[in-house]
C-alpha cells in the first residue's frame, strides 16, 4: 500500500491532489506536483471566468451550473479510470468548475449583501473558502487512513456538490429574486 505524503511533501494540508496522484495513479512527486500546479492555475484562470460569466449571466446559473458540473466530474475521478484521458478530463474539470463558482460566489456577494456590508460579507467569504481548501484534505486522508483508498472521499466531494448545486437553485436563487 503507498501511504500518502507527508506535510513537508506535498505542501501542506491544502495541497493534496499531489498526494492522491502519487498514490492512486502512482505518479512521480514531480509528475504530480505539476500536474497539480497545471490543477491551480487552471482554478485561477477559471475563477476570472466565472466572474465574467456572472456580469452577463446571473451569478445564481453560473454557481449552480458549476456544482452540477463538480458533481459530475467527482463521480467520474471516484472510479479512479485511467489518468490519460479520463482521469484528466476529471480533475482538470473540477478545476474549472470549481473556480467558476468561487468567481460566481464573489459576485453573489455583491448582489445579495447590503452595500454596507459589502467588506464584512466578502471576509466571511474567503475566509470560508480558506476553511473549504482545509478540510477536504483532511476528510480525504482519513477515508484513507481508514479505507485505503480515495474513492468515497470523492464520492462525497460529488455529494457536496449535489448538495450546493440544490441549495443554489432553490433557496439562493429565492434569495436572489426577493
Amino acid at each position: 500500500m503507498v501511504e500518502p505524503l507527508g506535510d513537508a511533501e506535498r505542501g501542506g494540508p491544502r495541497l493534496y491532489l499531489p498526494t492522491y496522484l502519487k498514490s492512486a495513479y502512482d505518479l512521480a512527486v514531480s509528475d504530480a506536483s505539476m500536474r497539480t500546479a497545471g490543477f491551480v492555475v487552471l482554478a485561477v484562470v477559471a475563477r476570472l471566468v466565472g466572474g465574467w460569466l456572472c456580469d452577463r449571466v446571473h451569478p445564481v446559473d453560473v454557481l449552480g451550473i458549476a456544482c452540477s458540473l463538480a458533481v459530475l466530474f467527482a463521480a467520474l475521478a471516484a472510479f479512479e479510470l485511467p489518468l490519460v484521458p479520463f482521469g484528466t478530463i476529471a480533475f482538470l474539470g473540477l478545476a474549472a468548475v470549481l473556480g467558476a463558482g468561487a468567481g460566481a460566489v464573489f459576485a453573489l456577494v455583491a448582489k445579495l449583501a447590503p452595500p454596507d456590508e459589502v467588506g464584512a460579507v466578502t471576509g466571511l467569504v474567503g475566509a470560508a473558502g480558506g476553511l473549504g481548501g482545509f478540510f477536504p484534505p483532511l476528510v480525504m486522508g482519513a477515508i484513507y487512513g481508514t479505507a485505503g483508498d480515495y474513492t468515497w472521499g470523492l464520492v462525497l466531494l460529488a455529494l457536496a456538490a449535489l448538495g450546493c448545486a440544490a441549495l443554489t437553485f432553490t433557496v439562493v436563487r429565492r434569495e436572489a429574486a426577493g
